[in-house]
C-alpha cells in the first residue's frame, strides 16, 4: 500500500514538472514569435536620415519609413497631390503627398525664412515608376513638428563700409581707364 501511494506521489510530481516545462515552453515560444514579429516589422519608427536612404536605397525600397526635416523651396501643387522637398540638413528628398496633408505648411525654407519642420511617414521608393524613376517618398501622413519663421538678415556695418569702399575704387578705376583711352579730351 505504501508503495502504491509512493508511486502516485512520484507520478503527480512528474505531471507537475511536465506542466511547468510545457508552460515555460509556451512562454518561450510566445516571446520568440513576438521578437520575430518586431524584428521583421517593416515600419521604422525613428526618422531615417537622407544619407541612410540614399546609401541603403535597396534596403528601404518599398518599405514604410519616417523622415524628418525642413520643407524647402516651393510647394508644387499637382491636382489632388503636391510635391515638397524636405531637407534634413544633409540632403533634400522629394515627398509626394495629398494636397490635404500639405495645407498646414505655412513657411518654406529659403534665404529669408526657416521652413516648417515636418515628420513624414510613408513608402520610400528607390526608383519610383510613377515619377520617372526618381527617388522619393509617397507620404501617408505628415505632421508639422515646428512652424517655420521669417529670418531677418542683418548686414554688418563692416560689410556696408567694405562695399562702399570697393564701389569707390571701381568708379575711380573706370574713370582712369576712360581718361587713358582719350575719352576725357
Amino acid at each position: 500500500m505504501m508503495e502504491k501511494s509512493n508511486i502516485k506521489n512520484q507520478i503527480s510530481k512528474l505531471r507537475i514538472k511536465n506542466q511547468n516545462h510545457i508552460n515555460n515552453f509556451d512562454f518561450r515560444f510566445v516571446i520568440l514569435v513576438f521578437a520575430f514579429c518586431i524584428l521583421s516589422f517593416s515600419c521604422f519608427a525613428e526618422p531615417v536620415s537622407s544619407s541612410d536612404l540614399i546609401n541603403n536605397a535597396k534596403q528601404y525600397d518599398g518599405k514604410e519609413i519616417t523622415y524628418k526635416g525642413e520643407v524647402i523651396g516651393d510647394i508644387m501643387a499637382r491636382g489632388k497631390f503636391a510635391w515638397i522637398n524636405v531637407n534634413d540638413t544633409k540632403n533634400a528628398i522629394g515627398v509626394w503627398a495629398a494636397s490635404e496633408l500639405v495645407k498646414g505648411i505655412s513657411t518654406t525654407g529659403s534665404y529669408t525664412a526657416n521652413g516648417d519642420i515636418v515628420e513624414v511617414k510613408g513608402k520610400f521608393n528607390r526608383a519610383c515608376i510613377e515619377h520617372g524613376g526618381d527617388l522619393d517618398i509617397h507620404a501617408e501622413s505628415l505632421v508639422i513638428v515646428q512652424k517655420g519663421e521669417k529670418r531677418e538678415e542683418i548686414i554688418s556695418h563692416r560689410k556696408i563700409i567694405t562695399a562702399i569702399a570697393f564701389l569707390i575704387i571701381c568708379l575711380t578705376l573706370t574713370i582712369i581707364y576712360f581718361i587713358r583711352l582719350g575719352y576725357g579730351r
